[in-house]
């Protein structure tokens, strides 16, 4: 049975529906969650994103999301400057932060090489990195920290094939099983980089 929503709602239903892991139902749901509420709460979220929208912008350095020019971690003199890690996104930064065991520098490409999508390196952030590397002498290794998908792989060898024959040494992630997984539920990547990054025991 076809479900009919006013137009301001489809609107809505529509909108939150764009927002990544919002399916038609979640975005029902969120959509008559809103509209049940104070008009404050309605207001507060707009004004959030507004807000946002407004205040943040990239790094003129690493290219992450900040409200400073340059970004904390950029100007913060206690990072080691001698090491960069590549990341896709900006929420990767945010995950390696959480562990606190890493202590230098960072650049967001903000996608990853994909034929497949028409996305080649001129759509990412590549520029920007091979011109900070190209302006600093102080930079000795690349952390190559793109995801562990066929894309991920693909931005991370062609960053280190570019690099190839310079100062500046690349190394990549190590990539396991998860704790508490079977081997058959494991992908081909995952299974690959489990296999490139085995120790000793």
């Amino acid at each position: 049975m076809t479900q009919h929503f006013s137009p301001a709602i489809n609107r809505l239903i529509s909108a939150l529906g764009k927002l990544p892991g919002i399916g038609r139902k979640g975005s029902q749901r969120l959509a008559y969650h809103i509209l049940g509420q104070d008009d404050s709460l309605a207001k507060e979220l707009a004004d959030a994103i507004n807000n946002a929208r407004e205040m943040i912008h990239l790094c003129p350095i690493c290219c992450d999301l900040t409200e400073t020019d340059p970004c904390e971690i950029c100007s913060s003199s206690q990072r080691d400057r001698t090491t960069i890690c590549v990341v896709e996104s900006p929420r990767d930064i945010a995950s390696i932060e959480r562990i606190q065991e890493y202590n230098g520098l960072y650049h967001v490409l903000h996608g990853a090489i994909s034929p497949m999508r028409d996305i080649g390196p001129e759509q990412i952030k590549l520029k920007e990195l091979l011109i900070r590397l190209q302006d600093s002498d102080e930079v000795k290794e690349l952390v190559l920290a793109t995801n562990p998908t066929v894309e991920g792989e693909a931005t991370a060898l062609y960053i280190a094939k570019l690099l190839k024959g310079t100062d500046i040494k690349t190394t990549r992630l190590a990539h396991g099983i998860p704790m508490g997984s079977d081997l058959e539920y494991a992908d081909e990547v995952t299974l690959m980089r489990a296999f490139i990054g085995r120790q000793d025991i």
